[in-house]
């Protein structure tokens, strides 16, 4: 027999036909809500495959929201998309995520249709109150900082995020080009491209956003390039949280966590390094099987996932001990 609660929820459902309480209904017992995002996103199917709540913005039920901007440079916006969602879908609060595109740069892999519909400008972010910001990374790593086209308008983001939102995560390239903007540390481009899943120790257990990690994570990197670590270590106030003898210094909180770089993807999802091996393959590239990724390092075996549990407990540290 449903209990009290269940029922009472129902058969105001049913009086009142009211969305957001249909959302409620079906979320009575659980520990986690899920995630709002705007209505027709392919994520949210996407997600709903993975057995995780996504819903839209107009069932967001009154209360207490984190609102989150998410400031999608990668080419391949779907799938960061459902990345980013699926690894802020783990919190207890309510948590509505705005998709952001940089005010003044066209991206060539995305339908215009698909910006229009589901993204706002980055200058109309500036207007609205935010709690949290992520910044992904791009696929202009190889390229100085100062030569990217959207390069003043991302250093007009850095400063207005400092003033606007209680914490920025900045990812990869995102988490490269803060730390040079901020901080002066410069990247530098590796012999050979940082390709698998790499074992982090846990360096700093002074901050809450590895609250609860084990002492050994394990997180996705694919990048060419990576920051200069002796200039990292000689710049004071910014605490390397999480570092790998192989991948280098993966997660650096500045300011009590107003400030958080990642330069590795732990929000990836499985199959997203076999898709970018088999993608480089087919292109005739130079590249090496992502290390430490498919069972018995095969290409022809799936891959073994060991970094989404930490993913999901990453994201739900940074909203709950940062963004409330």
């Amino acid at each position: 027999m449903p209990g009290n609660a269940a029922i009472n929820c129902l058969a105001r459902q049913l009086l009142h036909h009211d969305p957001a309480m249909s959302y409620l209904c079906k979320h009575t017992k659980d520990e986690t809500m899920p995630i709002f995002l705007p209505k027709g996103l392919p994520a949210i199917g996407l997600l709903a495959e993975e057995n995780i709540a996504a819903y839209t913005y107009d069932e967001l039920p009154a209360g207490e929201t984190v609102e989150i901007a998410l400031l999608n440079l990668m080419p391949t916006k779907v799938e960061t998309e459902k990345d980013i969602a699926r690894a802020l879908s783990h919190s207890a609060s309510n948590v509505k995520l705005w998709l952001v595109n940089i005010h003044g740069h066209t991206p060539k892999h995305t339908p215009a249709e698909h910006l229009s519909q589901f993204y706002i400008d980055s200058r109309q972010m500036q207007e609205r109150k935010f709690d949290g910001l992520i910044i992904t990374g791009a696929p202009v790593e190889l390229i100085d900082f100062e030569e990217v086209t959207y390069w003043d308008e991302l250093k007009h983001l850095f400063q207005w995020a400092k003033r606007a939102v209680k914490s920025t995560i900045y990812i990869c390239w995102a988490a490269q080009a803060g730390l040079y903007y901020n901080y002066s540390i410069n990247k530098h481009t590796l012999g050979k491209k940082m390709f698998g899943i790499f074992q982090h120790q846990l360096t700093d257990t002074r901050h809450a956003i590895t609250s609860g990690f084990d002492d050994v994570v394990w997180i996705p990197h694919s990048r060419h390039t990576a920051i200069d670590t002796e200039a990292l270590r000689e710049c004071k106030g910014l605490d390397i949280t999480l570092e790998s003898d192989e991948a280098g210094p993966y997660m650096i909180v500045v300011d009590g966590g107003k400030e958080i770089y990642v330069t590795g993807h732990i929000e990836y999802s499985p199959l997203t390094l076999d898709n970018e091996y088999k993608r480089d393959i087919a292109k005739g590239l130079d590249i090496g099987m992502p290390v430490n990724y498919y069972r018995d390092d095969n290409p022809a075996n799936p891959p073994v996932v060991r970094w989404r549990a930490h993913a999901a407990l990453l994201f739900t540290n940074w909203i709950k001990h940062y963004l409330l």
